[in-house]
């Protein structure tokens, strides 16, 4: 087979914009037959694949990049400490099945450090001030309750009109911080239906060599697009520059918008259900800016976590000091947060430089040694961030999970309540490959059972206590 030009540049790109990790890169030689093929070594891709193998049949990942992980991508090299370049926590660790894992692999996982700071101006704010905002969140996760038990609008319709000051840091945290998004683009019942992080752990050597430990030992063949993906018989075709691989069933994991994009083909075509919830479950934008500061100019605390009391869209999240050195990272999301990443990584630079500036002083920012910026929506195999339903599309995520003969859809997009993580990723991966496994037939006995939905924490209110907006202390969804 050969590859098209307009696959090799979608690869080439990919490999461009990947930066240089330490994790090695392994191959598996590309089989001509398999039980199950898996698309994508992301969290779901990983977890399908070590249940099929529990299974005792044989199963052949096959990944478009160059390292495991997906969205769990671990940079070891630009900086003195490991810098997760994209998802950064793990939630709920008591029912989270990959603490245990990663623990069982030799890693360090701990809870992350509960400091948070509001800022207003160049002042860290009083305590009167930060029950305020609290208030507000409450009051308007009540609104987005209350209004997702009647329809599924947009989130900025539910919104109180009435917060003040704090109508722009509230909109940040449950909208661009939450999950990429602005409220306008949000479904309150998406919002409603999630569940509740309440608690989050981190892996000191980073989530993407936590996946790609996991990873040990399966057949992945990196580099490896699929291409084509014939299925509707007995059997499935899968189709790459390398070979075309014959299997039972198939597993796609790719993000709910490379599945939109058309960039992988099916014959015959996926049917307009399931890609018209794709399009309904499209990826917001969400981007760490790396600055590595000399000393601690910014006076605060390891991992401290640090909003500000923000007027418009343009604004940040930041974490400073991660692991007890001197990295920070200035998050930016939403529509402003994409407009920003469209102009480049000197754009996104500037940005957290002028921001920290303004918060801190021209001085702090003279401290600056060395700075290094994603942009996951130029990534080609991903284009995104995390998947946030539109308004009316909440139902789109079981739709996705839905099986469709042999072929099986899983990832982050496919969790009706733990989208947007990677625990909902590995969850629904699993979830995959047992529906995969009930259709062709496991070789053991001891095969875990089909999987159920991991039940949602009972819902409180949200108060001081209540859930986390993103992965924050302060009261929301994420």
């Amino acid at each position: 087979m050969t590859m098209s030009r307009r696959e090799f540049l979608a690869a080439s790109a990919a490999l461009a914009l990947t930066p240089a990790l330490r994790w090695p890169a392994f191959a598996a030689p590309l089989p001509r037959e398999a039980d199950v093929v898996v698309i994508g070594a992301g969290a779901a891709g990983i977890a399908a694949a070590r249940r099929i193998i529990a299974a005792g049949r044989k199963v052949i990942v096959i990944e478009a990049g160059r390292q495991v992980g997906g969205r769990c991508l671990t940079d070891t090299t630009s900086f003195e400490v490991p810098f997760d370049r994209g998802a950064r926590w793990l939630h709920n660790p008591e029912t989270n099945p990959l603490v245990k894992l990663a623990r069982g692999a030799g890693l360090d996982v701990a809870p992350a450090p509960p400091g948070q700071k509001l800022r207003i101006g160049r002042r860290n704010a009083r305590p009167g001030e930060t029950e305020d905002l609290l208030a507000s969140l409450v009051r308007a996760n009540r609104a987005i309750d209350d209004a997702a038990r009647k329809a599924d609008l947009s989130c900025a319709a539910a919104l109180p009109k009435d917060l003040g000051d704090w109508a722009g840091t509230v909109e940040f945290l449950l909208g661009p911080y939450a999950t990429g998004k602005d409220l306008k683009d949000l479904s309150a019942l998406d919002q409603f239906r999630a569940q509740d992080r309440n608690a989050m752990v981190a892996c000191r050597q980073g989530l993407g060599t936590m996946i790609g430990k996991l990873g040990e030992g399966l057949p992945v063949a990196l580099a490896t697009p699929a291409t084509r993906i014939t299925w509707g018989g007995r059997d499935v075709g899968v189709e790459t520059p390398a070979g075309r691989i014959t299997a039972r069933a198939v597993i796609v994991t790719v993000s709910s918008n490379v599945l939109a994009s058309g960039a992988i083909k099916f014959a015959p075509e996926l049917p307009k259900r399931q890609l018209d919830a794709a399009a309904k479950l499209t990826l917001g934008s969400y981007d760490h800016v790396a600055l590595l500061l000399s000393g601690n100019p910014l006076g605060l605390p390891k991992d401290e976590i640090m909003i500000e009391q923000s007027s418009d869209a343009r604004t940040a999240f930041l974490v400073a000091n991660m692991a007890g050195s001197s990295l920070c990272s200035v998050d930016v999301a939403g529509a402003f947060g994409r407009d920003l990443a469209a102009q480049g990584e000197a754009a996104m630079i500037d940005f957290a430089k002028e921001w920290l500036g303004k918060l801190f002083g021209s001085d702090a920012v003279a401290e600056v040694q060395g700075a290094s910026a994603t942009r996951w929506n130029a990534q080609p195999l991903v284009q995104g961030a995390m998947s946030a339903a539109l308004p009316g599309g909440q139902f789109a995520r079981r739709v996705l999970a839905e099986p469709i003969g042999n072929l099986f859809l899983a990832g982050e997009a496919s969790h009706e309540t733990l989208w947007g993580t990677v625990d909902g990723a590995w969850d629904s991966g699993e979830r995959a490959a047992d529906a995969a496994l009930k259709r062709i037939g496991s070789l053991k006995s001891d095969t875990p059972a089909q999987s159920s939905p991991r039940k949602p924490k009972q819902r409180r209110e949200r108060g001081v206590s209540g859930a986390s907006a993103g992965d924050l202390g302060w009261p929301g969804r994420r």
